[in-house]
Parts: structure tokens; sequence; C-alpha cells
């Protein structure tokens, strides 16, 4: 039975139709990237799963529970996170504080209202920290943090909750080379507990970490397969061709 599921989901604005009857299916513990040419309805898609957008039709299941009309903090406590492309970080707060503030979110009120829970969850907040190489940073100022540092700390930041299935969009736009080779190294390690779905341009990078992929292409899926089936699809080819 698959983790996430989107059956016939279509988005219309007006008399814009972003998505089409988009299909996608994705398993326990599995990475999975959408791709397509600028404007095929990736991100469309993304916030439909998410919850920023409800389709105009179609479903969205959850670990087999309809989940189609549930705002994204419902979402987010059925066990998804998401981090969109633009950071979210509190940048006056140190690393230290913003990845306590996004585990305090799963504390009860109580705990909150006492402080009990700032020193019981330390070694949690490092361990993050440590995972994703900034815990020699921990008490710097987020604002300090170099562009791809701070997507870094949101990513932790997204799994400080133990999400079942965290949601990248484009999360590595604007970094160099080397910080998009270490963020794939730092993404590995969740697929022991936890499913992916990410959009992202970089082809390479999207290749190397991913399972499967979906390509959409004018608001509909073209193909959906495993990467090597994907890069041999010709119809594929043609639509990147098409823009080259």
């Amino acid at each position: 039975m698959p983790l996430l599921e989107a059956a016939g989901v279509s988005k219309v604005f007006g008399k814009l139709t972003a998505l089409d009857g988009a299909a996608l299916t994705v398993g326990d513990r599995e990475f999975h990237g959408l791709i397509g040419p600028n404007g095929s309805g990736k991100s469309t898609l993304m916030k439909c799963l998410a919850g920023a957008l409800v389709p105009t039709r179609g479903k969205v299941t959850f670990i087999n529970t309809d989940v189609t009309s549930l705002t994204p903090p419902e979402r987010a406590r059925a066990g998804m996170s998401l981090k969109f492309q633009i950071t979210a970080v509190l940048p006056t707060l140190t690393l230290y504080d913003n990845i306590l503030l996004a585990l305090q979110a799963r504390s009860s009120l109580l705990d909150l209202a006492f402080s009990r829970t700032r020193g019981r969850l330390h070694e949690e907040v490092m361990t993050m920290l440590f995972q994703f190489r900034l815990a020699d940073r921990a008490f710097d100022a987020a604002a300090t943090l170099s562009h791809g540092q701070q997507q870094w700390l949101e990513i932790a930041m997204a799994l400080a909750c133990r999400p079942r299935l965290l949601l990248l969009d484009e999360p590595t736009g604007g970094m160099s080379l080397e910080e998009r080779r270490v963020t794939g190294e730092l993404l590995q390690p969740i697929k022991q507990h936890c499913s992916l779905v990410i959009v992202e341009h970089d082809l390479d990078f999207i290749r190397d970490i991913c399972d499967r992929l979906t390509v959409l292409d004018q608001g509909k899926v073209l193909a959906s397969g495993t990467v090597a089936e994907i890069q041999a699809n010709r119809s594929v080819q043609e639509i990147y061709l098409r823009r080259a």
C-alpha cells in the first residue's frame, strides 16, 4: 500500500488549467522526484500535496486517509512536513533556537507554558545540528549562515517533527555545486525513516538521490518510473530538447 497517493488531481485558476488529472504514488521510504519544464505544474502539484492549494478535482490520500481537504497544519499532524523554496528560518535567532522551536511544535501547551522542553530537548537539538553539519554554529544567529547552510537548517527544522513524508520544493536553488553535493549526502540518511517528494530543476542532483521520477508537462503527467526508465523515455527526451 502506498504511503502517498494523488489520483486525478486537477487545479484550475480561472481559465488556466495548471494541473490536469495528475497522478502520483509514493512508497514508504521512497525518494520520488517531480521534474518537468517551467510551468509544467510541478509546484502546483506539490502545493496540492501539502495542502497549500485545494484541488479543483481529484483526491490525495496519505497513510490510507483522505487528506484532500485538510489544511497544512492538519497534514503536519498526520505526518507530512513541507519546505518551500523560500527560506523560512528566523534569522535573528540562533541555529539552536530555530531547531528548538521546531521541536517544541510537537510539545504540549503545558510543557511550553512551564518551559519544560528546553533541557529535555537539548540532546535532540544537537543531534539534528550534527546531522546537518551545523553543530559548530549552534549558537550563531541564523542570519550569519550561507544560503546553502540556511537551506540545511530549514530541512533540519522540517524533519524535527519526525514526519513520515518530507516535501521539498527546489531545495538546491541558489546553491553552489559543492553545496548541492553535500545536500544530497545530508538527505540520504533520512530514508531510514522518511519518504521524500522533491521538486528540483537540477536533473543531475535529482537523478543521484531519487528512486523514482514523475515527469509533468503542460499540467499532465507525461511519464513515471525509475530513473533509468525516465532517462530512456523518448517523450521525456523530446520535451527537454524542445526547450533547449
